[in-house]
């Protein structure tokens, strides 16, 4: 039987998909500017 595959890590959850790494590419930018249109509550982990 294999393991889990999702081990959470939170420190690598943020450096990834956090507020701070969307902002520096113009796609995670695009990303938040989405979210902010949808009114969604959550932007980023």
């Amino acid at each position: 039987m294999p393991k889990r595959t999702f081990q959470p890590n939170t420190r690598k959850a943020k450096k990834k998909h956090g507020f701070r790494a969307r902002m520096l590419k113009k796609a995670g930018r695009k990303t938040l500017k989405r979210r902010r249109d949808r009114k969604r509550a959550l932007l980023s982990k």
